[in-house]
């Protein structure tokens, strides 16, 4: 009997992460890759919030494949009544979240990857709950490229980024330490 309650909880489990497998990967796909000026976006997303959040983060792949450096900020969303762009950083042992001044700078030839615990999209005094399944749109301002409007697919609490093993890449994964937001908000 317990050899049999053992393969029954082994193909449930294994169905249950093959679901959550599925819907990670259909809602990376339905992620758009966005261009503007010599600006590549590709793969944005932002994971679901519980209830009463007042912050979530947005990520995604930016690559300038022009001959100039460029800047980029977040001016707007629809998500959030302010998004700024963060960077995340560890000082004696207390994680710190801080607003990027002037925009994040991707040079020529670069790509910068946003991800969990670097640097990232805030989106500051949400207006409701990011829901998993649904988007975020933001409008993100390049000094030399322009103006675009990208949409985050949202993911489930605690996803791991698209193409990560599942369970990796939380905000707090391995710091062990506390966070704080910069009070420049």
């Amino acid at each position: 009997m317990t050899k049999c309650v053992g393969k029954l909880l082994s193909r449930g489990l294994a169905a249950a992460l093959g679901f959550a497998a599925v819907q990670l990967a259909a809602v990376a796909a339905q992620a758009a890759d966005y261009d503007v000026g010599s600006i590549h976006i590709a793969q944005p997303w932002a994971r679901a919030t519980p209830k009463g959040a007042s912050t979530a983060a947005g990520y995604m792949t930016i690559t300038n494949n022009g001959t100039a450096p460029d800047r980029v900020s977040c001016v707007s969303s629809e998500a959030s009544a302010q998004c700024q762009i963060h960077s995340m950083t560890m000082e004696g042992g207390v994680m710190k979240m801080r607003p990027i001044e002037g925009g994040l700078e991707i040079k020529p030839g670069e790509t910068v990857v946003l991800k969990p615990s670097g640097v990232h999209i805030m989106f500051l005094d949400l207006k409701q709950p990011l829901q998993q399944g649904k988007t975020a749109k933001a409008t993100l301002k390049f000094e030399k490229s322009g103006t675009v409007d990208v949409e985050y697919p949202i993911v489930a609490i605690g996803a791991a980024a698209p193409g990560m093993p599942a369970g990796g890449g939380t905000m707090m994964e391995g710091h062990g330490g506390m966070m704080q937001m910069s009070p420049k908000h």
